[in-house]
């Protein structure tokens, strides 16, 4: 693979730091090295060349001049459902519960495995046009996202979703063991977890037997916890305390752990995460589907936030830049406080999800993997740029992605991206008219 040259990039580093113009060189799936002034401006020892002659060009060099594009760390979905990508616009306008109950969970009864990597290909085509270099998945007939992920370039984390509610706990928590020894590591790009659905559809039994399973295999679990206030009450009348807690007390804290949303997160449980979780929050599916204030505004410092997007049946668009605008700016709404969540704290957040997933990535220094995208914010939604960071967060969309890459391989490039779109959109129809075919089946889930 040949070297690839990134000149002249001005670079925001993952604290929002921004640099005067450095040139980054890309080598085997790595930065090799970062010449001129890192971000900040100061002197760094990851700045220089990593071996003698490492910034000489060489024949085969693939240059790409930099020198209008913002250069950052790839962007991170730390909480979806790829395949949900197929019933995008399916149910709106319902409350969770006629959303759940009477939408969703009927017609996912009925799916097979093409309507599960049809979706996720689409799931995966729209991410990569928005920047996102690693996701962290969801769903069940987890294989076939993994296949889909290891075609597409980029890098994800996928936990198979198992259903205490369902039945047969025992022989799909095997399943899921047998998945993670299958797919876990694949070409460096894929990293598999054990992901038991909630508290409110696994027995507290079920989580201890998911932690315990995790906890052997080496590997973490990814969750949903505190979505819904009424999720609180429910928990604290059948089991004497709160989701939080039963998850706590299952052992799952003590493996890496995902917690997809715990929006009313109580401020008794934040003693309960330590430093082994992650919370994403998803802001537009709890808009839509008006779950309410939550509780993760005050002291957000305090919390590991990061981002996800959820689904695309409930939040309709996959961009991690979409969701944490909305957080900051419902952050500010709910404080009455226009200083809450600053640029720098809010870009921090966005950042944070590489912190949760087992890759490396999110830093721009001699070393580290290059999950890189490249932003043109000379843009009229972008321009004048007093400030990168406030056009970033508070203006860019997936148009002003330039160039992404994932493992040193371009996923787009001069705005395009590389993937086949065309057959994954004519593949995902041919899907669609199968599932309103068949309609809604029985499902054995209640929210």
């Amino acid at each position: 693979m040949n070297r690839i040259i990134l000149e002249n990039a001005t670079i925001i580093d993952r604290e929002g730091n921004v640099s005067a113009p450095a040139t980054v060189f890309v080598e085997d799936g790595l930065i090799a090295a970062v010449t001129g002034s890192p971000a900040g401006g100061q002197s760094s020892k990851n700045s220089g060349p990593r071996s003698p002659g490492q910034s000489e060009r060489r024949p085969g060099d693939e240059i790409i001049d930099c020198s209008r594009l913002h250069l950052t760390p790839g962007l991170v979905n730390l909480h979806t459902h790829s395949p949900m990508n197929i019933f995008k616009g399916i149910a709106e306008d319902a409350t969770p519960d006629r959303w759940f109950n009477e939408e969703i969970w009927p017609y996912e009864s009925t799916m097979d495995g093409d309507d599960v990597e049809a979706g996720a290909n689409l799931a995966i085509a729209e991410m990569q046009d928005n920047g996102v270099t690693a996701f962290a998945d969801h769903y069940f007939m987890a294989d076939r996202i993994c296949k889909a992920v290891l075609e597409s370039g980029m890098r994800a984390d996928v936990a198979p979703t198992l259903f205490g509610m369902a039945g047969g706990f025992e022989g799909q928590l095997a399943a899921a063991s047998d998945l993670v020894r299958e797919w876990n590591g694949r070409d460096g790009r894929l990293s598999i977890r054990l992901g038991p659905h909630s508290p409110y559809t696994c027995s507290p039994g079920d989580l201890a037997a998911c932690a315990k399973a995790a906890a052997d295999l080496g590997v973490g679990a990814h969750i949903h916890v505190e979505d819904s206030e009424p999720q609180i009450a429910a928990s604290v009348e059948k089991y004497g305390r709160t989701p939080m807690r039963v998850v706590a007390e299952a052992g799952l804290f003590d493996v890496p752990l995902i917690i997809g949303h715990g929006y009313w997160i109580l401020d008794e449980e934040r003693e309960l995460l330590g430093d082994r979780a992650w919370i994403a929050v998803c802001m537009k599916t709890y808009m839509k589907l008006g779950e309410g204030p939550g509780r993760v505004w005050q002291r957000p410092g305090e919390l590991p936030l990061c981002i996800g997007t959820d689904g695309a049946a409930s939040s309709n668009t996959l961009s991690p830049l979409e969701q944490v605008r909305m957080l900051a700016l419902v952050g500010k709404l709910q404080t009455h406080d226009a200083e809450a969540f600053d640029l720098k704290a809010v870009w921090k957040i966005l950042m944070r999800g590489h912190d949760a997933l087992p890759f490396g990535t999110g830093r721009i220094e001699a070393g580290a993997p290059a999950d890189l995208v490249l932003w043109d914010l000379m843009k009229p939604n972008t321009y004048p740029l007093y400030d990168p960071l406030a056009a970033l967060i508070y203006s860019a969309d997936s148009g002003n992605v330039k160039h992404s890459m994932a493992a040193g391989r371009w996923l787009k490039k001069d705005g395009s991206l590389l993937l086949d779109i065309e057959s994954i959109i004519a593949k995902a129809g041919e899907r669609v008219a199968g599932i309103l075919r068949k309609g809604k089946g029985t499902t054995h889930l209640a929210f």
